[in-house]
């Protein structure tokens, strides 16, 4: 019921910039906490930064000064925007959020389809 659509992928040079977003729609009371993670094909899934509803921030070292996680609450939107991209950032984004559909319901973990994101070296 809960779908997270990611945008924003594509090919970057080395140096340069992009901005990730992620839509969250349907039956959403409250989103606790988003993340962004990667994965490179044939290696696991790798978080690279996280939001939460408090606006709390927190990173992976490797990326750490060069991209910031933020989110727009209203819109049920969160960005990642990408700076000083290098190759080994080459890799299948994907967006995912912790919600809860009700005041009552449990909270569950809901994922994106993924945005390619290709630093060439």
């Amino acid at each position: 019921q809960v779908k997270l659509v990611e945008s924003g992928g594509g090919l970057v040079q080395p140096g340069g910039s992009l901005r990730l977003s992620c839509t969250a729609s349907g039956s959403i009371f409250a989103i606790y906490r988003w993340n962004w993670y990667r994965q490179v094909a044939g290696k696991q899934r790798e978080e690279v930064a996280a939001v939460t509803s408090g606006d709390d921030t927190q990173y992976a070292d490797f990326v750490k000064g060069r991209f910031t996680i933020s989110r727009d609450a209203a819109r049920n939107m969160v960005f990642l925007q990408m700076n000083n991209v290098k190759p080994e950032d080459t890799a299948v984004y994907y967006c995912n959020a912790l919600c809860a559909i009700s005041s009552d319901s449990p909270v569950y973990d809901y994922w994106g389809q993924g945005t390619q994101v290709t630093v060439p070296s």
